[in-house]
């Protein structure tokens, strides 16, 4: 069982940064492959970003391509999403996700654990 826990999300001006931190339980974090999704009001929950179990591999939303970026500690049991550039659509509610599975994947299915949410609001 691994539990995940979002923090930074919060209100930010277009065009600011912002990241975001998953903290997993467990020890077998390390053998994990890691994703982001987001939910934003009335819409389906989308991809976002992934990476593989030892951050060698990631993948990226299209919509977020070049303006985010994907990475992990494994000695921290913590994976990040650095947002940089934001713009209003961004606004949604963002997950960590775990697969237990070391390469990275973009498919929703694949994952077995969800955290919470953490809310990130961009102003224009």
């Amino acid at each position: 069982q691994v539990q995940l826990v979002e923090s930074g999300g919060e209100l930010v001006q277009a065009g600011g940064s912002l990241r975001l931190s998953c903290a997993a339980s467990g020890r077998t974090f390390s053998s994990y492959a890691m994703g982001w999704f987001r939910q934003a009001p009335g819409k389906e929950r989308e991809f976002v970003a992934a990476t593989s179990y030892n951050g060698g591999t990631t993948y990226y939303a299209d919509s977020v391509k070049g303006r985010f970026t994907i990475s992990r500690d494994n000695a921290k049991n913590t994976v990040y999403l650095r947002m940089n550039s934001l713009i209003p659509e961004d606004t949604a509610v963002y997950y960590c996700a775990a697969a237990r599975a070391y390469r990275a994947t973009v498919r929703t299915d694949d994952y077995d654990y969800w955290g919470q949410g953490t809310q990130v609001t961009v102003s224009s």
